[in-house]
Protein backbone atom coordinates (compact mmCIF):
# COMPACT_ATOMS: atom_id res chain seq x y z
CA UNK A 1 0.00 0.00 0.00
CA UNK A 2 1.39 3.41 -1.00
CA UNK A 3 0.95 6.65 0.89
CA UNK A 4 -1.64 8.99 -0.52
CA UNK A 5 -0.79 12.18 -2.38
CA UNK A 6 -2.34 14.16 0.48
CA UNK A 7 -0.14 12.42 3.05
CA UNK A 8 2.96 12.95 0.88
CA UNK A 9 2.10 16.66 0.57
CA UNK A 10 1.69 16.99 4.36
CA UNK A 11 5.03 15.24 4.92
CA UNK A 12 6.70 17.60 2.43
CA UNK A 13 5.19 20.70 4.11
CA UNK A 14 6.25 19.55 7.58
CA UNK A 15 9.71 18.69 6.23
CA UNK A 16 10.02 22.12 4.60
CA UNK A 17 9.04 23.93 7.81
CA UNK A 18 11.44 21.81 9.86
CA UNK A 19 14.25 22.40 7.38
CA UNK A 20 13.69 26.17 7.36
CA UNK A 21 13.68 26.23 11.17
CA UNK A 22 16.86 24.14 11.14
CA UNK A 23 18.59 26.52 8.71
CA UNK A 24 17.52 29.57 10.75
CA UNK A 25 18.82 27.95 13.94
CA UNK A 26 22.04 26.96 12.22
CA UNK A 27 22.65 30.51 10.98
CA UNK A 28 21.98 31.94 14.44
CA UNK A 29 24.16 29.37 16.20
CA UNK A 30 27.08 29.64 13.76
CA UNK A 31 27.18 33.41 13.38
CA UNK A 32 25.35 35.17 16.23
CA UNK A 33 25.22 33.00 19.38
CA UNK A 34 27.44 34.75 21.92
CA UNK A 35 27.29 31.73 24.25
CA UNK A 36 29.56 29.93 21.75
CA UNK A 37 31.92 32.86 21.18
CA UNK A 38 30.19 34.15 18.05
CA UNK A 39 30.94 37.80 18.57
CA UNK A 40 33.40 39.95 16.73
CA UNK A 41 36.81 38.83 17.81
CA UNK A 42 40.25 40.30 17.79
CA UNK A 43 40.14 41.10 14.07
CA UNK A 44 42.51 38.25 13.25
CA UNK A 45 41.74 35.30 11.01
CA UNK A 46 41.94 31.97 12.81
CA UNK A 47 42.18 28.77 10.81
CA UNK A 48 43.27 25.14 10.80
CA UNK A 49 44.12 23.44 7.49
CA UNK A 50 45.61 20.24 8.95
CA UNK A 51 43.06 17.38 9.04
CA UNK A 52 42.45 15.93 12.53
CA UNK A 53 44.72 18.53 14.18
CA UNK A 54 42.01 20.27 16.25
CA UNK A 55 40.24 17.00 17.05
CA UNK A 56 43.53 15.58 18.35
CA UNK A 57 44.30 18.81 20.25
CA UNK A 58 40.89 18.80 21.93
CA UNK A 59 41.21 15.11 22.85
CA UNK A 60 44.77 15.42 24.19
CA UNK A 61 43.76 18.42 26.32
CA UNK A 62 40.42 17.00 27.50
CA UNK A 63 41.47 17.13 31.16
CA UNK A 64 42.33 20.82 30.89
CA UNK A 65 39.42 21.82 28.63
CA UNK A 66 36.87 19.50 30.21
CA UNK A 67 34.81 16.83 28.49
CA UNK A 68 31.99 19.31 27.89
CA UNK A 69 34.21 21.38 25.59
CA UNK A 70 35.49 18.27 23.83
CA UNK A 71 31.97 16.93 23.26
CA UNK A 72 30.69 20.35 22.20
CA UNK A 73 33.39 20.52 19.55
CA UNK A 74 33.49 16.95 18.27
CA UNK A 75 29.96 15.61 18.84
CA UNK A 76 28.41 19.04 18.30
CA UNK A 77 29.88 19.33 14.81
CA UNK A 78 28.49 15.90 13.93
CA UNK A 79 25.08 16.44 15.52
CA UNK A 80 24.52 19.83 13.92
CA UNK A 81 24.50 18.31 10.39
CA UNK A 82 22.36 15.23 11.10
CA UNK A 83 19.12 17.12 10.32
CA UNK A 84 20.64 18.25 7.02
CA UNK A 85 21.30 14.67 5.93
CA UNK A 86 17.96 13.40 7.21
CA UNK A 87 15.55 16.07 5.97
CA UNK A 88 17.04 16.98 2.59
CA UNK A 89 16.29 13.58 0.96
CA UNK A 90 12.68 13.86 2.16
CA UNK A 91 12.28 17.23 0.45
CA UNK A 92 14.14 16.55 -2.79
CA UNK A 93 14.12 13.25 -4.68
CA UNK A 94 17.47 14.09 -6.30
CA UNK A 95 19.02 14.20 -2.83
CA UNK A 96 18.24 10.52 -2.24
CA UNK A 97 21.81 9.74 -3.19
CA UNK A 98 24.10 9.28 -0.20
CA UNK A 99 27.09 10.66 -2.09
CA UNK A 100 25.18 13.74 -3.24
CA UNK A 101 23.76 14.47 0.22
CA UNK A 102 27.09 14.05 2.02
CA UNK A 103 28.92 15.98 -0.72
CA UNK A 104 26.47 18.88 -0.49
CA UNK A 105 26.77 18.79 3.31
CA UNK A 106 30.56 19.06 3.02
CA UNK A 107 30.26 21.84 0.43
CA UNK A 108 27.87 23.86 2.60
CA UNK A 109 30.15 23.28 5.59
CA UNK A 110 33.09 24.58 3.52
CA UNK A 111 31.02 27.65 2.64
CA UNK A 112 30.12 28.22 6.31
CA UNK A 113 33.73 27.81 7.46
CA UNK A 114 34.93 30.23 4.78
CA UNK A 115 32.27 32.76 5.74
CA UNK A 116 33.27 32.45 9.40
CA UNK A 117 36.89 33.09 8.43
CA UNK A 118 36.09 36.09 6.25
CA UNK A 119 33.74 37.65 8.80
CA UNK A 120 36.10 36.71 11.64
CA UNK A 121 33.24 35.11 13.55
CA UNK A 122 34.53 31.75 14.67
CA UNK A 123 37.35 30.17 12.70
CA UNK A 124 37.98 28.08 9.60
CA UNK A 125 38.64 24.49 10.64
CA UNK A 126 39.01 21.65 8.17
CA UNK A 127 38.08 19.26 11.01
CA UNK A 128 34.67 20.93 11.26
CA UNK A 129 34.07 20.18 7.58
CA UNK A 130 34.99 16.53 8.16
CA UNK A 131 32.78 16.26 11.26
CA UNK A 132 29.87 18.05 9.52
CA UNK A 133 30.13 15.62 6.59
CA UNK A 134 30.02 12.70 9.05
CA UNK A 135 26.88 14.28 10.53
CA UNK A 136 25.30 14.58 7.07
CA UNK A 137 26.15 10.91 6.47
CA UNK A 138 24.59 9.90 9.79
CA UNK A 139 21.47 11.89 8.92
CA UNK A 140 21.27 10.27 5.49
CA UNK A 141 21.60 6.81 7.08
CA UNK A 142 18.72 7.68 9.44
CA UNK A 143 16.66 8.74 6.41
CA UNK A 144 17.56 5.54 4.53
CA UNK A 145 16.65 3.36 7.53
CA UNK A 146 13.30 5.15 8.02
CA UNK A 147 12.59 4.91 4.28
CA UNK A 148 13.36 1.18 4.30
CA UNK A 149 11.04 0.64 7.28
CA UNK A 150 8.33 2.73 5.61
CA UNK A 151 8.56 0.65 2.44
CA UNK A 152 8.21 -2.62 4.38
CA UNK A 153 5.33 -1.40 6.51
CA UNK A 154 3.36 0.38 3.81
Amino acid sequence: MRISIKTARIIRIIGTVLFLLYVAGLIYFLFFSESYGRKSGDGMMHYNLVPLHEIRRFWENRRILGMRAVLANIAGNVLIFIPFGAILPVLFRKMRSCLLTVGLGALISLWIETLQLLTRVGSFDVDDILLNAIGALAGYLIFALCDMIRRRVL
